[in-house]
């Protein structure tokens, strides 16, 4: 016989009610005091017959699909793609699937996402946002659909979120890079108006302001986080008559570029620059120069976002609590950075 799906022909084939055949297959057999040999016997048909529920008929019924819908920026960039296997990984312990979207960077292809996973019916979203816009994530949120947003946040709104310490992961790498001998540190940021980006842009400029070291806004650039724009930045700075003795790249993806432009130059890491990076990786420490990095707690960041969510889910959405969680990030020295002076 093929593949049992429907319920009621499992019920039918076993003799028994359909309802007692629910409780057995839900674990809930002993609760009814259904009997061992019946609860045996529904288990040995399932089994033979290959019974799979139709989620999609028991959602149209219940308005419950086990699903939770998940919108980043950019899944070739590693970052999010731990954090997206993280979330997985959670879903998965709570029998919950997982809609991944990639938004591209785009805020009109993350409205589209938006809406597109609303029709699904996922039970909750959890979203990486792409920029500064807000409401249209905040006018979904106060239809009643639960929404975490993680990494790129919005401050003072009333939408739940965790990211990491930015601004304290910035003083840090910057204070490092001080701590060596650096003052002309440059630095190539991300999307700027992102919120991330600021911070770690505020807290190398805190840096250089607490030491003393005059703040030069001309080798504070770049618009992306992506390799392209860590190699382009990178020859912009070795083209000026003063170039820095170090770089802060503000991502991992960022750090690669400029590796990538570094030994078109000619140049050698620390020898000739010193570089420290946001984001460790798993290869950080295998590349020909191990990288000096700030470390976001990105499976952590991951579950949170899945256990704040939950809280939402089962709470239908408290908003008289809202949660909103910063991560500290930690500093691991590697062989990037080379003491001067």
């Amino acid at each position: 016989m093929n593949n049992v799906t429907d319920i009621n022909k499992l019920a039918s084939i076993l003799n028994l009610s359909v309802t007692t055949v629910s409780r057995v297959l839900n674990g809930k057999g002993k609760k009814y005091r259904i009997s061992q040999s019946t609860s045996q016997r529904v288990i040995e048909a399932a089994k033979k017959y290959n019974y799979t529920p139709n989620r999609i008929a028991r959602s149209l019924k219940t308005s419950k699909t086990d699903t939770i819908g998940l919108i980043i920026p950019d899944l070739s960039n590693p970052f999010f793609a731990d954090i997206a296997l993280s979330i997985e990984k959670e879903l998965r312990i709570r029998e919950y699937s997982l809609i991944l979207c990639d938004s591209s960077d785009d805020y009109n292809v993350e409205r589209a996402l938006i809406n597109l996973l609303s029709s699904y019916k996922v039970e909750g979203i959890i979203i990486a946002p792409v920029g500064t816009k807000h409401n249209h994530i905040i006018d979904k949120y106060k239809t009643g659909l639960p929404m975490v947003v993680i990494d790129r946040y919005f401050p003072n709104i009333d939408l739940p979120y965790i990211t990491s310490d930015n601004y304290q992961g910035g003083m840090d790498a910057v204070n490092y890079l001080i701590s060596m001998g650096h003052k002309r540190i440059a630095c190539i940021q991300g999307i700027p108006q992102s919120q991330p980006n600021r911070e770690r842009v505020d807290g190398y400029m805190e840096a250089l302001k607490q030491n003393g070291i005059e703040i030069d806004e001309s080798i504070i650039i770049g618009h992306e986080f992506s390799i392209e724009n860590g190699y382009r930045q990178t020859h912009i700075l070795f083209s000026i008559d003063n170039p820095p003795t170090a770089i802060f790249a503000l991502s991992n993806l960022i750090c690669l570029g400029i590796i990538k432009a570094v030994k078109e130059i000619g140049l050698k890491i620390p020898d000739d620059l010193s570089l420290i990076s946001f984001d460790e990786q798993p290869y950080s420490e295998y590349l020909w120069v191990p990288i000096t990095t700030i470390r976001q707690k990105k499976k952590e960041m991951g579950r949170l976002a899945v256990d704040v969510l939950f809280n939402y889910i089962d709470n239908k959405v408290p908003n008289d609590k809202i949660f909103n969680i910063k991560l500290k990030t930690d500093i691991i020295p590697r062989d990037s950075v080379r003491r001067i002076n």
